[in-house]
């Protein structure tokens, strides 16, 4: 699986690529229909603490998936994308076994 990060006004991290990497490559295992997924890591001034942004594209067999998930910290962010993907992800393998 191909993986691509790109940053908006955030400073480019191999801590958060390889956290990232870790969680997606943990999808892929239990998906391996997953061809890609495009990481984008944003910074976005708000009222609350939630200003770190990791939005998360995959790429597979049929329509792309998104999600992407605001939080205090990157870190954070990116498990709850991945969490929200891996429930896409399930609903969608269950419709291609149905077929």
């Amino acid at each position: 699986m191909q993986i691509i990060f790109e940053y908006h006004d955030v400073t480019a991290s191999d801590r958060l690529e390889n956290i990232a990497k870790e969680k997606l490559d943990h999808l892929h295992k239990k998906f391996n229909f997953i061809h890609r997924a495009d990481v984008f890591f944003k910074v976005q001034n708000r009222s609350d603490d939630m200003e770190q942004i990791c939005d998360i594209r995959i790429s597979m067999p049929g329509p792309r998936l998104f999600a992407s998930t605001h939080a205090e910290n990157f870190e954070s962010a990116i498990a709850e994308t991945v969490r929200d993907l891996d429930n896409q992800l399930q609903k969608t393998k269950e419709k291609m076994s149905v077929r």
